[in-house]
């Protein structure tokens, strides 16, 4: 079955990556100054759906309605953003928008995620008191949120964000739980799919694609058996992305020799 969903992801993915999209809903300029397209958010989103497919409808649907909630969401801060009466970066701009009463497209896609989050996390297994399992539920929800939200947030180079769920998501394609094996191998398989036009800076995820890989990547880490490993995971993306209020990530991969080689790796 694993290897039924990467195939299908592989073909999905690719397919909607070659769309051509056209129009400057769908394009954007790149950190270099060239003009890219965004057909690589929506092949990053139907490629990571694929992975909910074959499992039963009770992992299916809560699965499907996560990755589904980060795709829309990215396309509202994508191509709606402009109908939102104020703009912000970052969390702490989007909730100081929010403060003054008014609403940003961050404020919609931080509620979406967050609610496709904890649906999807509702049909992951969890063991101990109603205590301990409602933490674990908000963990769970939190990863996997929090996973959408960190590799759009690396997705400012070529390649950078698709590497990193590649990465993430092929030991998981081992796990035990099968169901986190599907998503994983959807979300490796996705992330092969797109890397080509990718790296050769032809195409970006955009938070379209960006929020759904990295929603996929999070529902696979957040079916982790061991405890421990998912709060360490959890720790990890929330200093990531407190970091990233303060410190940029491409600065700081560029300042650092080995980082520098592996996210320049695959590029022309």
């Amino acid at each position: 079955m694993t290897i039924l969903t990467a195939a299908g992801s592989v073909a999905v993915a690719a397919a909607c990556n070659s769309l051509p999209l056209k129009g400057s809903a769908w394009e954007r300029t790149s950190y270099s100054g060239r003009t890219v397209s965004l057909s690589e958010g929506v092949a990053a989103g139907a490629g990571a759906l694929v992975g909910t497919l074959g499992l039963p409808w009770k992992q299916a649907l809560p699965s499907a309605v996560a990755i589904a909630s980060a795709w829309i969401a990215g396309y509202v801060d994508d191509e709606l953003e402009d109908a939102f009466p104020a703009k912000a970066k970052g969390f702490h701009g989007h909730l100081g928008a929010l403060r003054h009463g008014k609403l940003t497209s961050g404020i919609v896609k931080i509620a979406l995620i967050g609610a496709g989050s904890a649906i999807g996390a509702v049909a992951i297994p969890r063991s101990g008191g109603r205590l301990a399992k409602a933490t674990a539920w908000v963990g769970q929800a939190a990863l996997i949120a929090g996973s959408a939200n960190l590799v759009n947030l690396l997705d400012l180079r070529p390649g950078r964000a698709v590497k990193t769920c590649g990465v993430v998501a092929l030991p998981l394609c081992w796990v035990r739980d099968s169901t986190a094996r599907s998503l994983a191998a959807s979300a490796l398989a996705t992330s092969v799919a797109c890397a080509p036009r990718d790296l050769r800076g032809e195409t970006m995820l955009g938070d379209t694609g960006a929020n759904a890989l990295g929603s996929a990547v999070g529902l696979a880490l957040a079916r982790v058996q061991r405890g421990g490993a998912r709060w360490a995971a959890l720790a990890v993306i929330v200093a990531l992305t407190a970091l990233s209020e303060k410190v940029s990530f491409s600065r700081f991969i560029a300042d650092h020799r080995i980082l520098r080689m592996i996210d320049e790796c695959g590029r022309p």
